[in-house]
């Protein structure tokens, strides 16, 4: 069996409206308004837009302002580098399709899109982990004086992009598969098979790529408020004031990115657990374009909670108007 054919059983869903097998590559699911689908449309040409202009502005003003080269920082960078590829392959091809009303490229563009918003998502949600367990090591230090420096950081992107194309890749080579999703206008991994390599492979990955960094930043920061509760004024104890504000974006950004993402976890564990629940396409279709909603926010939380970003993207924007 060639490991790059489409599923027979797997890539064709059936109609809620009807016994009939109904088709995602040739024709819209016709129990949904072709309005719902220009619905989705705006809104995906707005949250792109959004996410591209913005992660691209943290990029290059990251890179510009020698003061803000922090290794911290180079690992918000590779959250937002993240974040663009999410929106410039997933958010586009998202708002393309939901124009026609149906994953129109084909079954190729189906696996570029399943594979991209799982990988870079994966990838985002390490790179919080990363910077959660860095806040621990500069808050708890318990290895003394050590923090993270640039060849620190280094190594903990190459992990988190290694580590996480391991985890995404196989879908696209033989170990489940990367399918649309119940509305027909995205892709996804298969959550809705109930055969024994899906399952397996479903589990596998909820494992290594959301309970284990979701693992990381749980125990990091019940760490650090342990640290704030032994402290008698309520604070990061001696840790200096920029250190506690660095701590609270990263603090901020992670509940943003979970609250983005934990109703399309829920909804992945429900569907693995109960392949055949009958669902409401348009219903099922909400948690997925919101966790899509997740590359807006951390650049605004990056800027608006960081000082010195914030004052770098005056001085940019500033130099740009009086040219």
């Amino acid at each position: 069996m060639d490991a790059f054919r489409a599923p027979e059983n797997e890539s064709l869903l059936f109609s809620s409206s009807g016994p009939a097998r109904w088709n995602p590559f040739h024709h819209p699911l016709d129990s949904i308004q072709p309005w719902h689908f220009r619905l989705l449309a705006a809104v995906m040409v707005v949250v792109t837009c959004l996410s591209l202009v913005e992660n691209l502005a943290v990029i290059l003003v990251t890179f510009k302002f020698k003061q803000l080269r922090q290794p911290i920082n180079y690992v918000i960078v590779n959250l937002s580098v993240a974040d663009f590829l999410v929106s410039l392959t997933g958010g586009t091809i998202s708002f393309l399709t939901n124009l026609k009303g149906y994953f129109y490229m084909g079954y190729w563009a189906c696996v570029l899109e399943g594979f991209a918003v799982t990988f870079f998502g994966i990838v985002a949600l390490w790179s919080l982990a990363l910077l959660a367990f860095e806040r621990y090591i500069v808050i708890c230090r318990p290895l003394g004086n050590m923090r993270l420096r640039g060849k620190h950081a280094a190594l903990g992107i190459a992990f988190v992009w290694t580590f996480s194309f391991i985890w995404t890749i196989p879908p696209t080579m033989g170990w489940s598969s990367y399918t649309t999703s119940k509305i027909g206008t995205t892709c996804e991994p298969n959550w809705y098979s109930g055969a024994y390599t899906d399952r397996t492979y479903i589990i596998a990955f909820f494992t290594t790529c959301f309970i284990v960094p979701l693992f990381v930043i749980l125990v990091s920061y019940g760490k650090l408020l342990r640290k704030v509760r032994r402290n008698t004024q309520g604070r990061l104890g001696t840790t200096r004031k920029p250190e506690r504000q660095v701590t609270r974006m990263v603090v901020v950004m992670i509940i943003a990115f979970l609250i983005c993402w934990m109703p399309y976890a829920a909804f992945s564990i429900l569907v693995t657990a109960y392949p055949y629940i009958e669902l409401d396409p348009c219903l099922a279709a909400v948690p997925a374009f919101f966790s899509k909603t997740a590359t807006v926010y951390n650049p605004i939380i990056y800027v608006f909670m960081n000082k010195q970003v914030l004052y770098a993207l005056k001085v940019s924007l500033t130099s740009i108007s009086v040219m």
